[in-house]
């Protein structure tokens, strides 16, 4: 399977890149965490005006048209800059929740009773469940706060069990899990190239005994093993995006999970003693990985329906 990108696809990532370079460098992300992180709601509209939520919508519809694919290639690029707020969520219910499309609205989830993300920030809620249902933010009403280890990200767990007002009998709860699944992936794929190459520009640029770290076979060894979970990530996460198979998702999840949060701990060796102090951001990255890798598809889930899968394969088989 070729997953080289087409012309259009590279100009709409580099297009996101250069936005998000331009709204939300490492500044402003710094002071996000300065500030608390919450949703920027500035940011957000013009997330919505650059069609990031509407990317898979119709055109028909004030969409753009594109597919799961490109969706992966934008989150892939939010990854990369730690971008905050529930945009896996709000990408969901664009052209279901009112201004979701548009940057206009911010919808967050709850999943199976877990901790829901900026739920004091949110104007929708989406309730995932054998039926997907849509509850206002109030409902959740009395949630405690949950210590997030992410500084950028917000969570409240409910008290009691909150029941959307409104179902939405056209979504399907496995569906969404799976897609918010692979999008997260997106985002932990982003994370892990970029901790790889703010490793690899460390040891080019850091000196012992009158040279480079990178010329030392431990460091080396530290930044291939990077590359190598990386490129096996991202073959995965292209893959799932193309095929839409709920058992490549689950793998792909399970990778690029590995990835972010392995690729985040090496860098910080990389960086040695650097890498432990607050000014470093490979911290953020290696706290939000983590924190990536709890929502949507825990690993245990992911390896049970990898299981499952193999298992329906092999009874097919002797069939």
């Amino acid at each position: 399977m070729d997953f080289s990108l087409s012309e259009d696809q590279r100009a709409l990532r580099a297009g996101m890149r250069e936005l998000l370079a331009g709204r939300f460098g490492r500044e402003r992300m710094r002071a996000a965490v300065e500030s608390g992180g919450g949703v920027d709601r500035g940011l957000w509209a013009e997330l919505g005006a650059a069609g990031f939520f509407a990317l898979r919508l119709p055109e028909a519809e004030g969409g753009v048209g594109l597919g799961l694919p490109e969706s992966v290639l934008l989150f892939e690029e939010a990854g990369r800059v730690l971008l905050p707020g529930p945009l896996v969520a709000t990408h969901l219910a664009a052209g279901v929740v009112k201004g979701a499309a548009e940057g206009r609205a911010v919808v967050t989830v709850l999943d199976r009773g877990g901790p829901v993300q900026d739920l004091g920030d949110a104007d929708a809620l989406l309730v995932l469940g054998e039926v997907v249902s849509l509850a206002a933010p109030d409902s959740a009403r009395g949630a405690v706060a949950v210590r997030s280890v992410d500084p950028l990200t917000a969570l409240l767990r409910p008290v009691r069990p909150v029941v959307g007002a409104e179902p939405l009998p056209a979504m399907s709860g496995g569906t969404l899990r799976y897609e918010g699944a692979l999008l997260t992936a997106a985002e932990q794929l982003g994370s892990a190239a970029r901790t790889l190459e703010a490793a690899v520009q460390h040891a080019r640029g850091r000196e012992q005994f009158g040279v480079a770290i990178g010329s030392f076979q431990a460091v080396k060894h530290l930044c291939a093993q990077m590359l190598v979970r990386t490129e096996l990530a991202r073959a995965a996460v292209y893959a799932a995006a193309v095929t839409g198979d709920p058992a490549e998702t689950a793998g792909a999840k399970l990778l690029a999970d590995e990835a972010a949060v392995a690729n985040a701990r090496d860098c910080l060796q990389v960086h040695g003693g650097m890498g432990f102090t607050w000014e470093a951001d490979v911290h953020l990255h290696l706290k939000r990985a983590w924190l990536r890798s709890g929502r949507w598809l825990t690993a245990a889930e992911a390896e049970e329906a990898l299981a499952s899968d193999l298992g329906a394969g092999e009874g097919a088989e002797r069939g």
